[in-house]
């Protein structure tokens, strides 16, 4: 049965009208990356647990502990009003519509603001990847007051976190998305460093420690390489901006 666990029942009361950022493996990795910092430089409690139609049935283990947990995840900091979904996995497209519709009324009943992070590949250079923001109608000043660009070509966003979007501008739900330029090859800490800087914290008025991002860049590269390589190999899958151009 499509369901989310919730395991941290006593949080639930001091969230009020959280932000959540969405973490999906895609271009660059750089939800994923971004997602996994918030929760270790917050510590932040393990709410929850994914359930909904989509989510693989896999059991993850990790480094450390011989606890089985799902793939997908819901982990939460009741200081700064802000939920994580964390995923160790790719999530297929087809199966996002059923992952979207599954969050959809948890969002409702928690009045939860998604945030959703895209990467759009571009080779790397010396420049700071730009960044821009998108959205349901309703975010737009949003963006503008904390001085997110505007998209400077047309294009989509595909994969899970495109078919996430496109159920909120169904719906009638509000939704931000965050896209930024990202390593199409390699795991891309600093593309997730400007995500987190540069929209995430005006978005949410949380100042988000990044030192650590920098410092154990190499580290993080080499710990998510096997991930980005499954993401290349299953390009259908992974979540990214696209210029629309290339259809064209």
């Amino acid at each position: 049965m499509a369901q989310i666990r919730v395991l941290a029942d006593e949080l639930t009361d001091k969230l009020d009208s959280p932000t959540l950022v969405e973490g999906l493996p895609g271009v660059g990795l750089v939800g994923k990356i971004a997602a996994d910092h918030l929760v270790e430089v917050f510590d932040m409690e393990h709410y929850g647990d994914v359930y909904c139609g989509g989510v693989p049935k896999v059991a993850v283990y990790m480094e450390g502990s011989s606890t089985l947990h799902p793939p997908v995840r819901i982990y939460a900091d009741t200081e700064h009003d802000l939920l994580v979904l964390q995923s160790d996995i790719p999530i297929r497209p087809e199966s996002a519509t059923e992952l979207a519709t599954c969050l959809d009324s948890w969002f409702s009943d928690l009045d939860v603001t998604p945030i959703y992070l895209s990467g759009i590949a571009r080779e790397k250079s010396a420049e700071v990847p730009a960044l821009y923001g998108v959205g349901t109608e309703d975010v737009v000043d949003q963006f503008e007051a904390a001085g997110i660009d505007q998209p400077t070509e047309t294009g989509l966003v595909s994969g899970p976190t495109g078919a996430m979007l496109s159920h909120a501008i169904q719906v009638g739900t509000t939704a931000f998305g965050l896209v930024v330029e990202s390593d199409p090859q390699f795991p891309d800490p600093e593309a997730a460093r400007i995500i987190i800087k540069h929209g995430i914290e005006p978005l949410t008025d949380i100042d988000v420690p990044v030192d650590d991002l920098v410092d154990s860049a190499a580290e993080i590269r080499k710990a998510k390489e096997n991930l980005a390589k499954q993401m290349q190999q299953a390009d259908e899958e992974s979540t990214q901006a696209r210029p629309l151009g290339m259809y064209q």
